[in-house]
């Protein structure tokens, strides 16, 4: 169980979960835009950009973000 937890811990993985009008993303690089209609972030090979309405971020840690507000699109692009 303890290697489960170390293992989660040191997890750099670069991940988003989509809820209703919630997004949660744990390990991105670092914000490109921010604004109440988008949000760019860009993680170290992927490139998100998300439109919607009322965008805020709710949570901002080191690492990790939790974007709330009327979601309309994800755009997910490879660099």
């Amino acid at each position: 169980m303890l290697d489960r937890l170390t293992n989660y811990i040191n997890d750099n993985t670069f991940r988003f979960t989509v809820y209703e009008n919630t997004i949660h993303v744990i390990n991105y690089k670092r914000i490109l835009i921010l604004e109440e209609d988008r949000i760019s972030f860009q993680s170290k090979n992927q490139k998100i950009k998300i439109e919607g309405e009322g965008l805020i971020l709710k949570k901002i840690l080191n690492q990790e973000m939790l974007i709330t507000g009327k979601i309309y699109k994800i755009e997910v692009s490879y660099e």
